[in-house]
This record gives structure tokens, sequence and C-alpha cells, in this order.
């Protein structure tokens, strides 16, 4: 069976570069300016273009069912307003889907309301098999993997391992708590708050099951570099 996304997908907007789809959750403007700096592409998740506005930037595009963005005409002075007015999917689905770039952060996805975060996480399940996606809040950054994962850590950083779904990790390196021949999962057993003793981390699950691997925000700009390189 299909997930909503993969019925729907239809790709609007190509980037070669990195790309930022901010939503209307808890968005940080001092971030937001950081990204466009770094010629990152911005793109409003409906609501998420009063975030990027009151930042003092325009997106590149504004796209969803539309029914959150305040002053619609005048943004459509400024730039590109997609409508898409199909209710099976969240308006982060939606920009996921109509978008393809070497490295997506989502910015806005989660705070204020629980089950837009809720809603956050299972896109990213949906999406980690063909696309580097990072979820990005106030203190923590999660990238949505599918298959192995390798890292520099810092000694006693913290690094958790979140099932999206049951998954087994065959074999860990570098870290404080190993997960060898170990089963995950979000009704159970959890990989929270784990620690790298300092070096290489490799994270080897069993099969290609999405998990998320959540650090500190402040190797947001590491993960990019990582996921990009891989690309």
């Amino acid at each position: 069976m299909q997930s909503p996304i993969q019925s729907t997908e239809q790709t609007l907007l190509s980037f070669d570069r990195p790309l930022a789809i901010v939503g209307g959750g808890t968005a940080d403007f001092t971030l937001l300016r950081d990204l466009a700096a770094r010629n990152v592409a911005l793109v409003a998740a409906d609501g998420g273009a009063n975030a990027i506005g009151a930042a003092g930037l325009v997106p590149e595009a504004i796209l969803g069912d539309l029914d959150s963005i305040e002053d619609r005409a005048a943004w459509e002075e400024r730039t590109r307003v997609i409508h898409i007015p199909e209710q099976i999917t969240t308006d982060f689905q939606k920009a996921l889907y109509s978008t393809s770039a070497p490295v997506t952060l989502a910015l806005g996805m989660t705070g204020k309301r629980l089950d837009h975060t809720l809603a956050a996480l299972s896109a990213l399940h949906e999406v980690a098999h063909r696309r580097r996606v990072i979820l990005v809040d106030e203190t923590d950054v999660a990238l949505a993997v599918s298959g192995s994962f390798a890292f520099e850590a810092t000694p006693r950083e913290r690094i958790s391992v979140h099932p999206l779904v049951p998954i087994v990790f065959e074999r860990t390196e570098g870290l404080f708590y190993p997960m060898n021949d170990l089963l995950l999962d979000p009704a159970g057993r959890l990989g929270t708050s784990n620690e790298g003793t300092g070096g290489r981390v490799e994270i080897v699950p069993k099969d290609d099951t999405p998990w998320l691997l959540i650090l500190g925000r402040e190797r947001l700009w590491d993960l990019m570099e990582i996921c990009t390189a891989r690309e």
C-alpha cells in the first residue's frame, strides 16, 4: 500500500543546494537568517511563511493548503505561492513531495502543537529511504536515517537513537552503551541519552528500517556536511 506522500508525489521545485522547509511551529529567527546567509533555500509550508516574513526574509516559494498564511495577496506579489488543496497529507508532507534537494532541513515542525510534531515524525519515516531530512528544534537536531550511519563524536556527547518503528541494531561502535543485536521499539525499549566514547561512532541496523539519530543542535552544520557529502 502506498503512503500518502507516495500516492500524491509530484516534484515541483528542485534545488541543487540545501533546502530548509519552514512550518508554522516554533522557529528560530536567528537561525533562519543564518541559513539564508549560507545560501540555503527557504520554502514555507503554509503558515511557515509568517515566521520567515517575521525574520525579515522572503521564501523562494510558499506551498500547502494555504489555510494558515497571513496576507496571501501580498505574498503573491513577492514570491511563488503554490496552492495544494488535497487534505490527505499535512503541509510538511506536501512540501516534501513537492521538492527535492541534496539535504533538507525541517524547521517549525515542532512546538506549539503536539499533533503536528507527531505528524512530522511520521513524515520523516515515510521519506527516510530516499531523502536526507534533518528535523530542527530549539535544542536538538534529528536526522532520519535508513541503513547505517557513521560520524565523529566528542567524549560524553549525548547521542540518542530513536526507533520510529521496531528495529534491530546489528552492532554499534563508539557508544558508551553498545547496541549489539538489540531491539528498539517506540512502544518498548528506546535508545535515549546514550553517549559517545570519543572518536568514530558507527550505528548499523540489521536492515534499512528508518530510525532517528538525535544530537544537540550545535551539530546541525556537521550533519548537513555529512549528508551533502553522501549524495
